[in-house]
């Protein structure tokens, strides 16, 4: 029996930490280019799609690569050898690779990209910044008496009742249900066309996130013993445990900015940084977000951030992190976009090993971004006259 992965297989590994729904809603992620059918030996790991990594992949005769940012990221008018994006979808397919990219739901997937970014800063006690909001419902369905154990145990298999770090949770409450069965009904109890009947039935109550609704009320159906389902779906406004973006954590021993400066350039190998705040301010409480984080600068100060590192950060918001008296507030730390996410292959690599161990997993040797840091020689030339 041959028991080599298939892309598909890869990928269902890859939703069930990260699932597709929790992406933004500007994103594209899952199998860009490929049959999802084709199986799978060896893999490129990488940050970006580009020329280089594709040559890679060709050169160790890999099937699939993995990236984090997409290239079909806007629609195409046409897959054809002009423009950047176009040519090298072009190229993938020629060449029979397939190409998967897991973009912002691994972002907001629990160890995700920001979990990574902490760790690898040195931060312990590790949560979401900034929690999902909006992406919660309470199911609530009625349940035979005798059935109800079957059918919670087949909700929470589906990935209904995770809170926090418990899963299978749920919340059971006892009642009475009456029905009148139809004439052409197959009816649990009674008989088709009867009189009203009584049944002692369960209420059970579980939370289920938005992109579970799906699989989960597929569970229910299957599992539930009654012809006709009755159950109630409705929003939860509080934040979701299981998905959010951001992290945020504290360092076990204090460093003053300067250093923890230092800290953030050597782990990331960041040629340089950009960042406002008092270099000998006492650092303790990070917040951090790979990639362009910038819109949750408001989010980490009022998190207690001593410091926020992300990337993308524009001029104009460096002033947000300033007091009245123009001091900073809060530490605001851009040291680049690829060296805030460059670890994300690393950290697929290491979580696809686990699932798949017989494929080869390379993480690139390409430093996908484009971007160059140039550093004056000193020799500032001849003035101008």
């Amino acid at each position: 029996m041959d028991d080599t992965p298939t892309i598909a297989d890869i990928a269902t590994a890859l939703e069930a930490w990260a699932p597709p729904g929790s992406a933004q809603d500007y994103d594209n992620v899952g199998l860009q280019v490929g049959d999802a059918a084709r199986g799978v030996t060896r893999a490129v790991l990488a940050l970006d799609a580009t020329p280089e990594v594709l040559a890679e992949a060709k050169a160790h005769d890999a099937e699939l690569v993995v990236t984090h940012h997409p290239l079909l990221f806007r629609p195409l008018d046409g897959v054809t050898a002009d423009g950047y994006v176009s040519n090298l979808a072009l190229r993938f397919a020629e060449a029979g690779i397939g190409l998967y990219s897991i973009h912002t739901n691994l972002d907001a997937a629990p160890e995700g990209v920001s979990f990574a970014l902490a760790e690898r800063l040195g931060l312990t006690d590790v949560g979401f910044l900034d929690g999902f909001a909006d992406t919660l419902y309470k199911l609530a369905v009625f349940v035979p008496e005798d059935a109800v154990d079957d059918v919670r145990q087949a909700l929470a298999d589906a990935g209904a009742g995770q809170i926090g770090d418990y899963e299978a949770c749920a919340f059971a409450t006892e009642g009475t249900g009456f029905f009148a069965p139809g004439a052409d009904t197959d009816p649990h109890i009674g008989t088709a066309g009867g009189n009203v009947e009584s049944a002692d039935e369960r209420k059970l109550e579980v939370e289920v996130a938005r992109w579970a609704l799906g699989p989960v009320k597929a569970a229910l159906q299957e599992a539930h013993p009654y012809e006709e389902v009755a159950y109630d779906l409705y929003p939860v406004e509080q934040k979701n445990s299981q998905a959010g973006l951001g992290a945020l954590g504290h360092l076990d021993d204090p460093l003053p900015l300067s250093a923890f400066l230092d800290r953030v350039a050597t782990r990331l190998d960041a040629g340089s940084l950009r960042y406002v705040g008092d270099p000998d301010a006492t650092v303790e409480r990070v917040a951090v977000c790979g990639g362009a984080g910038s819109d949750f600068i408001g989010t980490a100060r009022g998190a207690g951030a001593d410091a926020y590192v992300t990337a993308d950060v524009t001029y104009h918001e460096f002033f947000d992190v300033l007091g009245t008296d123009g001091a900073p507030e809060m530490a605001l730390i851009d040291p680049g976009h690829y060296e805030t996410e460059a670890l994300t292959e690393a950290l697929l690599r290491d979580r696809l090993r686990e699932h798949f161990p017989r494929v080869d997993w390379h993480r690139t040797d390409t430093t996908t971004s484009p971007m160059r840091t140039f550093v004056p020689s000193g020799d500032a030339g001849d003035e101008p006259s």
